[in-house]
Formats: C-alpha cells, sequence, structure tokens
C-alpha cells in the first residue's frame, strides 16, 4: 500500500512482482477516519481479486506520508495536506479493520526500500535514494538496513541549507532550504522569477515550455538541478554510498535536469567517491509497493526497531 496526500495505492507483490494493482483518491479533508476506511476498503478490493484466482493476501505493508514511527506503526507527525493524521495508530488500526498483521513506514523509505531490494539499487548494501517532486525527501540504506534515525526523520534532504536557496521560503516556514529552490514548485517559482511568461502550472508543462524554445524555463530546470547536486554531493561525502538512486517527478526531466544534477554533484565530491554512480529509480510508481512488501521479508515482530532490509 502506498498512502500518499492525494492518492492511495494497493498491489499484490510477490518477490518484485507486482499485480492487481488499484487506487482510489485519498479523502484527505475528511479526516484520518476516512482515510483508514479508504484504505481497508481497497484491501478488501485487492483482497477479492487475489481471492477469484485461488491466492490470499497474508500481510499488509504500507508506506504512509507523514513521520512514521516503525516500532509502533504511529504516525508521528504530519503535513496539513493529510488534517488529523498526526497521531494515528496507523498498524494497529489497519489490522483492526483488515484481519492483516500490519507495519508501516514512510512513503519515501518505502520508495527507498523497493529501489533497494528489486531496483537500481538492488545488489547494494549502502545506498541513497532522492525522491525530487513537490517536495525534497530521501531513504537511506547502510549496511543493509534502512536508517530512519533517533526521531524517524532520517532523511529529510529537502531540509538542508543551499546558498542558492538564500531568502527564499521554505514550506517548513524556514528560509534557505534546498526544497524551496529544487522542488517541482520550485522549478516553477523559478521560472517565474526569471522573467517566465508562459502559462505552466506542471514541471510537465515547463518542460514543454523549455522544448519549444523558452530560455527562462531551460534556466529554471538548470538553476534547481545545480542547487539539488551541490547538495547531494556534500551528502555523498557524508553517507559515502555505493550508488545514489533519484526517483520522483523531476528524474523525468531529462537533459533539462540530469547533465547538471550530475555535474554540478560531481565538483562537490571528494576523490574517495567520485565514482559513485547516479542512476534513475527503476520501479517508478512501484517501488512504495514493493518496499511497502519488503517490510515483510525477514519476519521479524513488529516491535524490533529497524529491522528491515
Amino acid at each position: 500500500m502506498d498512502l500518499g496526500g492525494t492518492k492511495i495505492r494497493a498491489g499484490v507483490v510477490r518477490g518484485a512482482t507486482v499485480t492487481h494493482v488499484r487506487s482510489v483518491a485519498t479523502p484527505a479533508t475528511s479526516g484520518a477516519r476516512a482515510v483508514l476506511d479508504a484504505v481497508a476498503a481497497l484491501v478488501a478490493r485487492v483482497a477479492r481479486a487475489c481471492s477469484e484466482e485461488g491466492a490470499d493476501t497474508a500481510r499488509l505493508g504500507i508506506g504512509a506520508a507523514g513521520v512514521i514511527d516503525p516500532a509502533t506503526g504511529t504516525v508521528r507527525s504530519a503535513t496539513d495536506a493529510l488534517p488529523g493524521w498526526a497521531g494515528t495508530e496507523l498498524t494497529d488500526e489497519l489490522t483492526r479493520r483488515t484481519g492483516l498483521p500490519t507495519r508501516a513506514v514512510n512513503d519515501v523509505h518505502a520508495h527507498c526500500l523497493g529501489e533497494a531490494s528489486a531496483g537500481a539499487a538492488r545488489g547494494t548494501s549502502d545506498a541513497l535514494f532522492v525522491a525530487v517532486g513537490t517536495g525534497i525527501g530521501a531513504g537511506i540504506i547502510a549496511g543493509g538496513r534502512l536508517v530512519t534515525g533517533r526521531h524517524n526523520v532520517a532523511g529529510h534532504v529537502g531540509h538542508l541549507p543551499s546558498g542558492a536557496a538564500e531568502g527564499l521560503q521554505c514550506p517548513c516556514g524556514a528560509a534557505g532550504h534546498l526544497e524551496a529552490v529544487a522542488s517541482g514548485p520550485a522549478v516553477l517559482e523559478g521560472y517565474r522569477r526569471g522573467g517566465g511568461q508562459a502559462a505552466a502550472s506542471s514541471t510537465a508543462d515547463l518542460a514543454q515550455h523549455a522544448h519549444d524554445g523558452d530560455d527562462a524555463a531551460r534556466a529554471a530546470f538548470e538553476m534547481a538541478a545545480r542547487a539539488l547536486g551541490s547538495t547531494l554531493g556534500g551528502v555523498v561525502n557524508l553517507l559515502s554510498p555505493e550508488v545514489v538512486v533519484l526517483g520522483g517527478g523531476l528524474s523525468g526531466a531529462g537533459e533539462l535536469w540530469w547533465p547538471h544534477v550530475r555535474e554540478s554533484m560531481t565538483a562537490e565530491l571528494i576523490p574517495a567517491v567520485r565514482g559513485v554512480p547516479v542512476r534513475i529509480g527503476e520501479l517508478g510508481a512501484d517501488a512504495a509497493l514493493v518496499g511497502a512488501a519488503n517490510l515483510w521479508s525477514d519476519n521479524t515482530s513488529t516491535e524490533r526497531k529497524i529491522p528491515w532490509h
């Protein structure tokens, strides 16, 4: 299960194969109970599809928006995109509604687990996954284990300081964070600050303007990409991963974005990590589903702190 602020997506995962995918809009403004009920109803739909083929669903793994404590399955905090979500006892509530043993982790962390187990980082034991879209989040695999940190917020790359974001307001309320200059909405804002005049409601619109010869659109993508790459270079120096995997909406921006990310990141690297590969995620939207399923890969108790790998 992949539970976001706008959409809930579910499927059956066997190994790296995802089938019976179903999705519904998240009833975000209706409160936590409505969201949990929607999840349970979607689980029932997927379970019925399986039973028609003579198979059973045995466990539920969920990657959910918000700060998730994987040891207790509780939502520790959340943004206004999901009113009333903070404090939800996610795994207990879903087990009660579905009858399935449930484990949960943050949605970006679930994406990271998916790419590490069956995607662009498979076969590695130390990886950095970064999702660049509406926000910027990351997952860290160290020694084969997902790192969430003492407060379950490890990976908030978007809230690292960035010189390119000086004076710009971040959605978290602070100023000068990477997300204020390198996220999808920040690219659109950068286009407007740079004198862009064409209508654009998404980065896909802006990419089309850039391909049509709009120099301000190209400059907006480049500025965001260089800011991201510079920060990632510092993170790679800190963590020394085997591979860096990028996902999220902006990772599909092609030559408008990728060369600048790589060039800016490489410029910051110390010699020992200069050869670390940077790859695009391979699993797309299925990464979170595969990662959520992998919460059960070692059959350990949900009380164990961070067992999953």
